[in-house]
């Protein structure tokens, strides 16, 4: 259905920048170091936001950094072919991006003393913004009308987007009820859309 893809353990991702041999090291040989800051959300959850705010706390306010660094080379995507080259590189300590799902995310991650930060965002919101954002860009195929993107999105069947099986299985709803309090992740999807 959607050529313009790479597909990774049944998850697609735009065929620019994302490479099968990067995600497969991602997972089974990337080193997350102890002084790692993870950001890690779902696609169009406001990443670039996080990364904006925790760049002016890492500098106590200074925007001097913010302005002259782009948010990329400040936190580059540990998934893409430009962002995890320069991960591996980089001394000290590292701020992370990443839409990668936990089951695809390194494995020395679970091991480490790292820090994460994990963004979640109404899926109405994630939703219409994804709609809006990749119906006007040439990174992935323009799913057209919104009613194909809502297909799209509850499949699984989008860029970076989680399917509806993996997001409704039983360990995911675990995790997610942990964080939110006993809410799975389908009351929270039918409490969000207007009845």
């Amino acid at each position: 259905m959607m050529s313009d893809y790479n597909w990774f353990e049944g998850i697609p991702f735009p065929a620019i920048s994302y490479q099968r041999e990067i995600l497969e090291d991602i997972r089974n040989k990337f080193v997350v170091k102890e002084e790692d800051l993870l950001i890690l959300t779902y696609p169009k959850s406001g990443t670039n936001w996080l990364v904006e705010i925790v760049c002016l706390i890492q500098t106590k306010g200074d925007p001097k950094w913010i302005q002259t660094v782009p948010n990329w080379d400040r936190s580059p995507w540990i998934e893409t072919d430009i962002g995890y080259p320069a991960l591996i590189n980089k001394e000290g300590p590292r701020l992370i991006s990443s839409h990668l799902p936990i089951h695809l995310f390194s494995k020395s991650f679970f091991s480490s003393k790292a820090k994460a930060i994990y963004l979640i965002r109404n899926p109405r919101d994630i939703l219409v913004s994804g709609y809006f954002f990749y119906g006007n860009t040439n990174i992935v195929k323009n799913p057209g009308s919104f009613g194909t993107y809502f297909e799209w999105f509850l499949k699984g069947n989008g860029p970076g987007i989680v399917s509806q099986e993996i997001a409704l299985s039983g360990s995911f709803q675990q995790n997610l009820a942990s964080v939110c309090n006993g809410v799975t992740v389908w009351k929270l999807i039918m409490g969000w859309i207007p009845g």
